[in-house]
């Protein structure tokens, strides 16, 4: 079940965070630009632990202030801005508002955020088409690299990674959302979570 709205900006990591205790310092949410990083800001600065499944928006202020922004406005100069805004709704668990914009991805970029939507949908499935369409993307030796540290502090989670295999981790979080609270969601959430980081800012800068 996602997490319940809520109208305060305040963080609350206990509640919405307490999978992913260990943050990744190196994101840095105004390398994007003011508008991003207030949005952001609104719940854990890029460092949310977003559930497995997808549910109506968390965040009535996020989607106010998603909904007033223009994608090429907010990240000029590439090919899919949607793309990179669909990932900013996808923090805020919107899945409808996310999938709206890449509905027919252009980019890599963008059928690689229509995965990972419906993986959080869940639909594993229609995800594995998607990441067949994807195929080798350039975030995955920095994405095996993170979740083999995750993997260091739960060593009892059932997901090992040499080279990244993005099916592998459909079937991971297939089994980890079916079993709450336990040391597989929890390393599966952060797995995700540096999945986002990586592919945000990826595709939110012109390559």
């Amino acid at each position: 079940m996602p997490p319940p709205e809520r109208t305060s900006a305040v963080f609350d990591a206990n509640l919405y965070n307490s999978g992913c205790k260990h943050d990744r310092m190196d994101f840095d949410p105004t390398a994007y630009g003011p508008e991003v990083a207030r949005i952001l800001a609104l719940d854990g600065n890029g460092q949310r632990c977003a559930p497995l499944v997808c549910g109506p928006c968390r965040s009535p202020e996020a989607r106010r202030a998603l909904t007033a922004l223009k994608p090429a406005v907010v990240f000029p100069g590439l090919r899919e801005p949607e793309a990179p805004m669909a990932g900013l709704w996808l923090y805020f668990s919107c899945f409808e508002e996310a999938h709206n914009l890449i509905d027919n991805p252009k980019t890599t970029e963008g059928e690689y955020w229509h995965a990972v939507l419906h993986r959080q949908e869940p639909d594993a499935g229609n995800a594995a088409y998607w990441f067949r369409r994807v195929g080798q993307h350039a975030i995955f030796p920095a994405l095996a690299t993170e979740a083999k540290e995750i993997l260091k502090r739960h060593p009892d989670a059932e997901f090992r990674t040499g080279r990244w295999d993005p099916f592998a981790f459909v079937d991971f979080c297939e089994r980890a959302r079916m079993q709450p609270g336990t040391t597989q969601e929890q390393a599966a959430m952060q797995i995700q979570r540096a999945e986002w980081q990586l592919l945000f800012d990826y595709s939110a800068r012109p390559q």
